[in-house]
């Protein structure tokens, strides 16, 4: 089994956003990040980068407009 670790804008042992990640789904802007014991975390953004073989992924947060 491939777990991942999600970090906000670079790969930073500062910026991680959750670990042990199994699954990711996306609706719209919204992604739903689940781990290995099913606790899920939402992350309002986009995907800038996933390197699965190292189990890395990397998001942005939306801006908002105005």
């Amino acid at each position: 089994m491939c777990l991942a670790t999600v970090y906000e804008d670079r790969k930073d042992k500062d910026r991680v956003i959750c670990r042990n990640i199994t699954k990711i789904d996306f609706d719209g802007d919204v992604i739903k990040l689940t781990d290995i014991m099913g606790e899920e975390t939402t992350y309002k953004g986009h995907i800038v980068s996933a390197e699965l073989s190292g189990g890395t992924v990397i998001l942005r947060r939306t801006e908002d407009a105005g």
